[in-house]
This record gives structure tokens, sequence and C-alpha cells, in this order.
């Protein structure tokens, strides 16, 4: 029996997140007023009563899904659950890995706030606003998708960016790339292939300017092995080591979500408890498709956190 602590990435966030463990774990509270702190913003009221517009801006939502995740890891550790103590391995979807390895130790909250800051900057300014895009392929799987992607380049760049699970693969490049990769999934039977609602083409070669900043970035951070391994979106692997860790980061930015891989890793490793710790249930749903008899647990609420660290403390 095996545990792995989850965490979401963006596209998870919703106005209100982590405003019910503010105001019943004081130690949520100070996460939330650290993040606060560490970006010189308001971002906790941003959290509670947005506007949503603002929200959902990828420099405010990544940092803002962090902080909502660690809320929820201090409100656990009042109950005696932690990483060290109740985790095997941590991972997390994109930004959420950034979550998993603050959660882990592997650097603070300040650090993780930062970073997250400048990764949503540096993603939102790669590539104008209009050239990219992101689009949804369902009910395909992913050696079909990888090859649509391929014949729709003609030039261009479109990629494979995010396999979630099976038959749920997310695209990314320039526009019309993106498009005519939609109507060769239509044509190939995909059940839906619609474009995403995002500000940039997330996770693919059009990054690469992103991914400069975050090699700088990551450089200057401080960092010290996590508590447990983090398994990595690119390479669906556990690592521990800080310089690995660094360098997986930067390929990040450009490289595909490995997200169907590291799920399967993690159940034929022998975990059979997932714990997605944060605001919604996205990761909670792909991974109860991929492993059957697994206990899905979540932690978002006060009463998710009693349930939960009952649930782990037997």
């Amino acid at each position: 029996m095996k545990t792995a602590f989850v965490f979401p990435g963006q596209g998870s966030q919703a106005v209100g997140m982590g405003a019910a463990l503010a105001e019943a774990f004081p130690e949520a509270r100070d996460v939330l007023a650290r993040v606060d702190a560490a970006l010189g913003q308001p971002l906790s009221q941003l959290m509670a009563d947005g506007p949503a517009d603002d929200l959902t801006l990828t420099s405010n939502a990544q940092p803002a899904l962090m902080a909502v995740s660690l809320a929820a890891i201090a409100a656990l550790e009042t109950k005696g659950v932690s990483v060290a103590t109740h985790a095997d391995y941590v991972a997390g979807h994109s930004l959420g890995e950034y979550s998993a390895l603050a959660a882990a130790g592997a650097f603070d909250v300040e650090t993780a706030a930062k970073l997250l800051r400048t990764r949503g900057d540096a993603m939102q300014s790669a590539v104008l606003v209009g050239e990219g895009a992101m689009a949804a392929i369902l009910n395909l799987d992913f050696g079909a998708v990888e090859q649509i992607a391929k014949d729709a380049a003609q030039g261009e760049v479109c990629q494979a960016a995010n396999d979630n699970a099976p038959g749920q693969v997310v695209i990314s490049g320039h526009k019309a790339a993106v498009d005519r990769a939609i109507d060769l999934a239509k044509a190939a039977g995909a059940k839906r292939a619609l474009l995403l609602p995002v500000s940039a083409p997330f996770h693919c070669a059009l990054m690469e300017p992103a991914a400069q900043v975050m090699a700088t970035a990551l450089a200057d951070a401080a960092m010290q092995p996590p508590a447990e391994p983090v398994v990595a979106n690119v390479l669906a692997a556990p690592i521990s080591d800080p310089e690995a860790i660094r360098s997986r980061l930067v390929d990040q930015v450009t490289g595909r979500v490995r997200w169907r891989e590291s799920v399967e890793w993690l159940a034929a490793d022998g975990v059979d408890t997932f714990v997605e710790i944060g605001a919604g249930k996205a990761l909670s749903g792909m991974i109860r498709r991929m492993v059957d008899g697994a206990t899905i647990l979540n932690v978002a609420t006060p009463e998710d956190v009693d349930r939960v660290a009952e649930h782990l403390s037997r």
C-alpha cells in the first residue's frame, strides 16, 4: 500500500478557492499571507473575491493554485498529516509540480510563489496573443493524436502538449496548425476536438523564450531534495536530486505533460491511494479512469481535511 499526493494545474482555479481553509485554519491563512507578501500583491483577496477574469490570468492563476494547495497541506499538518509521514511520492500537473515540490520541502512557499509568477509572466509573453492555440482531442489514443499533430504542422509548430488520460490529449502550437489538427482529428473519429480557452500555447516549442527565463530563475532559486521523490512531468518517473529537478522544470515549459504515464508509473509501483491537494477534482477524475480500485481523496475544504486525516491515520 502506497500513497501519492497530487497537485492540480491551471484550469482548476475558481473564485472563492481556499477561503474556507483560511477561515478555519490560521496555518492556512499564514500560507496565503506569505504568498501575498512574496508577490507584493493581495492575491488572497483576488482568490476570495475575484473578479474571475483577473484570477484566470496566467500570472495570477499559477501562484494562486499553488497557494491553495500549500494552504491545504498546512491544514493537514495540524492533524499530523504531512508529505514526509504519509506520502510515498508527490506529483503535479504542469504548475502543480511546483506545488508538489514546495509541499515536499524542496523550496519554501515564497520561492514557489516567485517562481510561478515569473513562469506565468514568461509563458504569457512568449507568444503574441492570437498566434497560438491549444485544443483538446477526445477519444483518440495518444499515438493517433501525436501523428495528427505532426501531419497538421506543415512547417509550423503543432505538438501533443498534455497526455492527460486515455483518450484525453491536448495539442498546442500555432493557431492555424491547431485548426488543421482539429479538422484531421474529427476526420479520424475524435469524439470531440475543440479549442481551449487559454491565453497562450503552453508546453510546445513556442514556449522556448519562457524556458530560457525559467532556466535563469531556477538556477538562482534555493532548493533541497524533497522529502519524497517527485514524479516529474517530462519523465513520468521519480527524481529527488535538486539539479535534476531544476533541469526537468525547465524542460517542462516546452515539453509534454506526461500525466497518463506518470499515473501508470505510480500504479505499477504499488500506489493505490491518491490524494489530490488543492482546488478542483480534475486529477481525481483522470486517475479514476486509469487505476481500477484506487482510493481517491481530495483536500480543498476544512471538512476534507478532517476526513482525509482520519483516513490516512488509520
